[in-house]
């Protein structure tokens, strides 16, 4: 299959990790107009080395811009689109007709995809879409293949982009209130507090005129709460049905999250479905899988169970070198002498596990317990990692 693997990137460690792994492509935010804002992002120069990065390896960088902008945003977004096609951005991604309007208008060279957050849910919007100049279109989530098939047929000439791994939105393709209503924080505007996770108590009218508690279990409701979404079994379908990205959602995720998920549709898309790509999307948090609407209707789309799971591994350590026999790693997860670790890479060494028998701190003193966060410490290893590299524990 000749189709993009699209990544996040919440910041440039994690945009190093994305193509480390094997992304094609990186999607980021810039400090504005951006529907992560809490996300690290990207200032202006950050922006720019990014995107001579990514070109240095042959690959791509798309900025978000898609809020639901107000009046007072849009002067500010026409010098913005401007910008980022001086710095070479390979597209901008875009809601808001308005906002397109601006970047068109200021940047007309700038290539454009349309946000999921345009819902686009139907092949006549994707042709509305393309004849305004649009480049690709991110499609809605709620959308079966067969539906897909039938607007690439429609619209030949457009690129479709579909989710297929991550988070999903309670909401529709994520036009949430929830989060102003309840914090003042808008959604929209890239400030969402994720209030559909929430334990929630929830009443309905008794009989007798009272209420009386609706819960799952024991442990609270999450009626708001979706699962989410996993489509590593059917990614020819989707090739097939024109699809030509794939994409990963999660710019708040960690770079483990990232390096996991990234590794296992890159051997997915290179490979093909396997029993190790379906086993590697558990070891990451994740909450319940669902292939969503992908298939047809599908009822059995919330996450009743918890907020989500916490995966089969524990994140170790970054690996930033290796020579003679010992890999310089840096501690995310405390681990001591004895422990098994395994190898997370996009190398041959990929599964790969051995015993730590011995560590050691900078200056040569030996430890058995490192418990330091983010020191650098020196460990036995029978394999030659390569920087970017990460180290796990199976619980």
């Amino acid at each position: 299959m000749k189709v993009e693997l699209l990544a996040p990137a919440g910041n440039r460690a994690k945009l190093n990790t994305a193509l480390y792994f094997g992304a094609d492509a990186a999607y980021i935010g810039g400090k504005s107009f951006s529907l992560r804002s809490f996300a690290d992002n990207f200032d202006s120069e950050e922006l720019k080395s990014a995107i001579d990065f990514a070109h240095s390896l042959g690959k791509k960088i798309y900025v978000t811009a898609n809020i639901f902008a107000r009046n007072g945003d849009m002067a500010a977004m026409e010098d913005y689109f401007a910008a980022l096609y001086a710095a070479g951005a390979d597209a901008a991604i875009i809601s808001d007709p308005g906002v397109f309007y601006a970047a068109r208008k200021s940047a007309p060279q700038l290539c454009v995809h349309v946000s999921t957050q345009a819902n686009v849910t139907n092949k006549y919007a994707v042709k509305f879409w393309k004849e305004l100049g649009a480049a690709r279109v991110i499609l809605a989530r709620e959308l079966s293949i067969a539906e897909i098939a039938e607007m690439h047929q429609f619209v030949p000439d457009i690129e479709l982009e579909a989710f297929v791994h991550g988070a999903m939105c309670i909401s529709y393709s994520g036009r949430c209130l929830l989060s102003d209503y309840l914090t003042g924080r808008p959604s929209n505007r890239g400030e969402c507090v994720q209030a559909c996770r929430w334990n929630y108590s929830v009443k309905k009218s008794g009989s007798d005129g009272g209420w009386m508690d609706v819960e799952e279990d024991d442990r609270g409701t999450y009626i708001f709460n979706s699962k989410d979404l996993n489509m590593s079994a059917h990614l020819k379908e989707l090739a097939d049905a024109g699809v030509c990205s794939f994409k990963i959602e999660g710019r708040m995720k960690s770079e483990y999250y990232l390096a996991t998920v990234i590794n296992a549709y890159r051997r997915c898309i290179d490979g093909g479905f396997s029993d190790i790509v379906e086993n590697e999307l558990l070891t990451a948090a994740h909450r319940d899988y669902t292939t969503a609407y992908a298939l047809g209707e599908n009822h059995a789309t919330v996450n009743y169970s918890d907020s989500q799971t916490k995966g089969d591994c524990d994140y170790i350590a970054n690996v930033l070198g290796c020579s003679d026999g010992r890999a310089q790693v840096e501690m995310r997860g405390r681990f001591k002498k004895g422990d098994v670790l395994e190898v997370l890479s996009p190398s041959e060494n990929f599964n790969k596990s051995f015993t730590v028998e011995s560590a050691y701190l900078p200056d040569g003193t030996e430890v058995d317990d490192c418990k330091l966060v983010q020191q650098v410490y020196s460990i036995n290893c029978p394999y030659s990692l390569s920087a970017g590299d990460i180290l796990r524990r199976r619980k």
